[in-house]
């Protein structure tokens, strides 16, 4: 179908756009959707391949709310970069249509969204808005739920579900679910009374196989026999030989392992055959970018030093562990074709566009509780959709390695030829439905028993299992703890309301468990090693630092002279796996360091951490010791200790340089710069403004001054 066929069916501000970009005619899910009704607001389910043309159907609904009906038009997706990749490219789409994006604070009614057609979320942050009452919701046309099979991710799933499940109740918008793997398409379409639209459809051939050694199998004809080809390179590591082949054909490569560990080994052994395909040109730019990967951090970490000597010969590796500055740098650096190959964790194969020529699965097997077990056919099938590259490449490959040749058909036939699995309701256990059982009852949603009940039939959990009598157990005994932990009263048989306290837990958007935790161990002698370890035992707060002997000692001597027990042996510690407190002392020991100024390197290597860890730490705490205070304000008692934690964690600075950090443009670095040159506080800038200016520059110095004014 072409796009041209369409003019004065679709707003001519649609049709101009798509034609400026090139798109003059319709993939077939496209030509689907179209079909379908999605012009006409139906509810639609798109399972389609990646680069099928998912976003112009979502593009198409939107705009044609904004534009056609007046309506607002929201897009929310499971990942924050997700969400924020899809906002830059709409905003260059339609720069006349206000758009704006809101991912971060999830403590806030964001009132100035009212203002703007265009609006783009995370799952959490648009839950939180709906918590904190969205005044402007039945201003909604269009709703556009990205990588919807996340339903099944037993973290992410829960929140998903009960926000379609609430927007289907609260608005009559057209609501969109997209994804590239559903096994249970109709299923799933049934539950959302959506039109289904499936499609095998892909614009770059994806050729699929298996190598042993080095020779890749594949099957050409329809008959599923595998033939096989020799890859072309000299290394006798499959891994590194898939390598040589893809660069022999001047392509790019990503290979996924199962750790971070793996990925920087992965990484080192690519190396020894990447550099060598690199030109001079190539060489200089990659030094440049391994340089600003160095000095992503004040004092780089080994992490660093290791990775910007890998950028220099072609090749990165990309985990959670790394900054989020230095992923951003190798994402850039992949996509402009100077970073040859990326050894990445499975994270990466959701979220950002970044496509390669040639994709492998390096691990199959992944390490699960107290075993391993081979990764899911949705989950590699993910995997595979980042490989052809629609702008460069008129086929990809996708690629498992098999540690022998009787392995070979095995993995063929499960992962090749297999369907994706069915995605599966998360929602089904008391300790999910905490936090959204108190929501309902804060916000004033739902506030009895039988509401809650038959809101919770319309779940995609009841539509798969249908079983009641779990769900209204399910209830009972989450209302039976919000009562006891005073966030909800029962005003009379069967009816709740929040108490002022559970309201605010609600909207601070942390577990009530934790709350719990965290009302139980405030008092008003707490020190900051006791609001630190407070925080650190927080169900957020999880995965721990790993523990260090100096923890194991200093944990056993805090416990007695604090007495702290009680927050420690609460039963309900076990609703998300073992509890070692020794393990969230370690934590706090490792925050403590951050704000004793320790540096970044030594912080990691004393825990065995990564700077992502770290810095992905000190986020959480800087939010928790937020709702801490929030808490704290409510229970009447002082909040100036844990103000000043919040402060000094926020910047990684020792309790002497809380006053200089107040101006803007002064940190942690430059606050100790002026400290140890006699420039004690707000008061020293003012009178020695000369000696200011020659510490930090003029251009700083100036804009330090003019907030003295």
């Amino acid at each position: 179908m072409d796009v041209a066929s369409l003019k004065g069916k679709i707003p001519n501000e649609l049709l101009e756009s798509m034609l400026s970009r090139g798109i003059v005619s319709f993939t077939p899910p496209q030509e689907g959707a179209i079909a379908s009704g999605l012009m006409q607001g139906r509810h639609m389910l798109v399972a389609s391949p990646t680069a099928s043309g998912k976003t112009l159907i979502a593009e198409m609904a939107a705009v044609n709310s904004i534009i056609a009906k007046g309506k607002k038009a929201i897009y929310i997706a499971p990942m924050r970069a997700l969400a924020s990749e899809k906002f830059e490219e709409f905003k260059s789409a339609y720069p006349y249509i206000k758009a704006a994006i809101s991912i971060g604070d999830l403590d806030s009614n964001d009132l100035w969204l009212a203002n703007y057609e265009m609006l783009f979320f995370s799952t959490e942050k648009f839950d939180s808005l709906v918590r904190h009452g969205l005044e402007w919701l039945p201003s909604i046309g269009c709703i556009v739920f990205d990588e919807v099979h996340m339903l099944g991710d037993s973290s992410r799933g829960p929140t998903l579900e009960l926000l379609i499940t609430k927007l289907a109740s609260m608005c009559s918008a057209q609501i969109l679910s997209l994804s590239a793997t559903v096994g249970n398409a109709d299923e799933l379409g049934k539950w959302l009374d959506a039109e289904v639209v499936k499609s095998d459809y892909r614009p770059v051939v994806l050729q699929k196989g298996v190598v042993h050694e080095e020779s890749l199998y594949y099957s050409e004809n329809a008959d599923r026999k595998l033939t096989s080809r020799e890859l072309l390179g000299a290394s006798r590591i499959p891994e590194t030989r898939i390598i040589e082949d893809t660069l022999e054909q001047k392509k790019q490569a990503l290979v996924f392992y199962s750790s971070k560990r793996n990925t920087e080994s992965g990484a080192l052994r690519l190396s020894r055959h990447t550099h060598a395909y690199l030109n001079q040109e190539e060489l200089r730019s990659l030094k440049e970018l391994g340089e600003s990967v160095l000095n992503a951090l004040p004092n780089p970490t080994e992490q660093c030093r290791k990775l910007a000597s890998l950028i220099e010969k072609g090749v990165a590796f990309h985990h959670a562990g790394l900054m989020n500055q230095q992923r951003r740098l190798i994402e850039d650096a992949f996509r402009a074709g100077a970073i040859k190959a990326i050894c990445s964790t499975t994270t990466l194969g959701l979220g950002v566009n970044l496509p390669a020529h040639t994709v492998v699965v390096k691990d199959i097997t992944r390490f699960e509780n107290t075993h391993s077990e081979r990764i899911g056919v949705n989950e590699v099938m993910q995997l595979f959709g980042r490989a052809g590259r629609p702008k460069y490449d008129s086929e990809g490959r996708a690629l498992l390695i098999a540690s022998t040749k009787e392995r070979v058909k095995d993995l063929y036939e499960h992962y090749m030829l297999a369907k994706p699995e069915p995605i599966e309701s998360a929602l089904g256990i008391a300790p999910v439905l905490r936090t959204h059982i108190l929501a309902f009852v804060a916000e004033s949603f739902l506030n009895d028993k039988q509401s809650m009940q038959k809101f919770l039939s319309k779940t995609f959990y009841s539509f798969q299992y249908g079983n009641q009598r779990h769900i209204a157990n399910v209830i009972n005994e989450v209302l039976n703890e919000l009562k006891e932990w005073e966030f909800v009263e029962e005003i009379e048989r069967d009816v709740f309301r929040a108490t002022r306290l559970g309201k605010r837990v609600s909207e601070l958007y942390i577990d009530p468990l934790s709350a719990r935790m965290m009302l139980n161990a405030i008092d008003g002698e707490m020190e900051i090693m006791d609001i630190l370890f407070m925080i650190s035992n927080t169900l957020e707060m999880r995965p721990h630092a790993k523990q260090t002997e100096e923890a194991e000692a200093q944990y056993i001597l805090h416990i007695h002279s604090r007495k702290q027990k009680r927050m420690l042996t609460d039963p309900y510690s076990m609703d998300f796996g073992y509890y070692d407190p020794a393990r969230a002392f370690s934590t706090a020991l490792m925050l403590r360091d951050w704000m004793e100024e320790a540096k970044e390197p030594a912080i990691v290597e004393k825990y065995s951490s990564t700077p992502g860890f770290l810095f992905n730490k000190v986020t959480n705490a800087d939010w928790l010791l937020y709702s801490a205070i929030e808490l704290t304000k409510i229970m009447h008692k002082s909040v100036h200790k844990m103000i000043e934690a919040r402060v000094r964690m926020r910047y990684g600075i020792k309790e002497e340089l809380l006053d200089l950090v107040r101006l803007e443009q002064i940190g942690r670095a430059r606050a100790r710069l002026l400290f140890a040159n006699g420039i004690r506080g707000v008061k020293d800038i003012r009178e020695n403004r000369d000696k200011v200016t020659r510490l930090l520059g003029k251009e700083i110095a100036e804009k330090v001054f003019s907030q003295l004014e």
